[in-house]
């Protein structure tokens, strides 16, 4: 049996989100490099009202905001993206299927020439919603499944909540819409993954999307949910076992932009990116993040008070895009930006830190991430690990964070020669 311990009960499992900031300042002037990179992919947030209650929620979905936009303005906000060069949307929540009009806005997409996709917890991913979303133009779905039954169940907050996944996975192939799925890996699901890959697999997706718990939002108030940094060595290992798996029945396995970076795994996982690597954090530069109130971000899991850009009720999504600070961040990137371990990393120039989220919610500033396979590896030379511990908890907010500080320390004895055969091996698991 799964131990995932109590339900927090110091914060409301979902708060109600602030009203959006407005009238955010913007540069005078675009300059070049804002106009030589694109939003060619956008998650968008329509609403945030979920039908789950997730423990590892990063926005604290439940709620509607007060002030989500209306259907005009989320059909202009369809042209506007369209007309910068956006080429997919995803459309997610809180869970995208609550807000009324998501078939509208899904077919407005695709009849602006751009790809529609969806993410979901599938609780109610009925057929009669997915014969709704496929004649609307939806593309694919992604369906979160976090761990085995008992696992999935605590941390999504809602007994039954890992056979409506399943549920909504066999309405899709029902309803003739593609999917995949995407797991979270944390410290109390990690070992549930192989068992939930072949079951994803028997269920039919195309794809599996693999990431690790953030800490941000609601996995702030359980620490005891998050990886230690030194886990990566398992991570990264477990996917590296299930790649032949993956590719005999033609399953595409994705990791996220926090899962890697730069390991013996790398051309393995990542081989058929662009460079055939991993490169550095895209937000800003290649996607772009939009809030149910119209606020507008570089990457949708970013934080809403330090990321947002601007809002579309006030100007235009062009001038949000080439003109905002927050926005740009990544285009003005250096090596000089980063510190600790990244700062002299061999692929400190390529990589430039990895992941922004994960790193800014869990020290308050991005360009040092630990939650790094390459990293894990040479501290694993000199017998030398990493942990994080909070010492600052998050305020209860939609999309709200901590404050962590970073452990290094010896490896235990009693632990040092398991890891090692880890990594050299590439089989077996840090604790039994």
């Amino acid at each position: 049996m799964t131990d995932l311990g109590p339900r927090p009960r110091s914060l409301p499992i979902a708060p109600t989100a602030a009203p959006a900031r407005r009238n955010l300042p913007l540069a005078n002037e675009t300059r070049a490099i804002d106009q030589r990179w694109r939003p060619i992919y956008a998650v968008w947030e329509i609403t945030l009202r979920c039908d789950l209650a997730c423990r590892h929620c990063g926005s604290r979905a439940g709620r509607t905001r007060p002030d989500e936009l209306t259907t005009d303005e989320a059909l202009d906000l369809v042209r506007q993206m369209a007309e910068l060069g956006t080429k997919e949307v995803t459309l997610i929540g809180g869970e995208a299927y609550l807000r009324d009009d998501w078939t509208t806005i899904a077919r407005a997409v695709r009849a602006h020439g751009m790809d529609c996709t969806m993410t979901t917890g599938g609780r109610g991913l009925t057929l009669e919603r997915v014969i709704a979303a496929k004649e609307a133009g939806i593309r694919s779905v992604s369906v979160s499944v976090d761990g085995l039954e008992e696992t999935h169940d605590s941390l999504r907050g809602v007994k039954g909540s890992f056979r409506s996944a399943f549920e909504a996975m066999a309405n899709l192939k029902k309803g003739g819409i593609p999917f995949s799925a995407n797991s979270q890996f944390g410290r109390k699901s990690i070992k549930d993954m192989p068992e939930v890959f072949d079951r994803l697999i028997a269920a039919g997706i195309h794809s599996w999307q693999t990431q690790i718990t953030v800490a941000m939002g609601r996995a702030v108030d359980e620490p005891e949910l998050l990886l230690e940094p030194y886990q990566m060595l398992e991570v990264l290992a477990m996917l590296a076992r299930l790649k032949p798996v993956a590719d005999a029945n033609r399953v595409r396995i994705w990791p996220g932009n926090n899962i890697g970076y730069f390991g013996p795994y790398e051309t393995l996982l990542r081989g058929t990116l662009p460079r055939g690597h991993m490169a550095s954090c895209g937000a800003g530069r290649s996607t772009l993040g939009i809030e149910a109130d119209g606020s507008i971000k570089g990457c949708p899991s970013l934080p809403t008070l330090e990321y947002t850009g601007g809002n579309i009720r006030d100007v235009s999504l062009k001038d949000i895009w080439e003109r905002s600070a927050p926005l740009r961040f990544t285009r003005d990137r250096t090596v000089e930006d980063l510190w600790g371990h990244c700062r002299d990393c061999y692929y400190n120039d390529t990589c430039r830190a990895g992941c922004s989220w994960t790193t800014h919610v869990l020290l308050g500033r991005p360009g040092n991430n630990p939650f790094c396979h390459h990293r894990a590896l040479e501290l694993l030379r000199k017998g030398r690990r990493e942990r994080v511990i909070r010492v600052e908890a998050a305020p209860g907010e939609p999309f709200d964070h901590g404050l962590f500080d970073i452990v290094e320390e010896d490896w235990p004895a009693d632990e040092l020669a398991r890891a090692q055969r880890l990594a050299e091996t590439g089989e077996g698991w840090l604790t039994d």
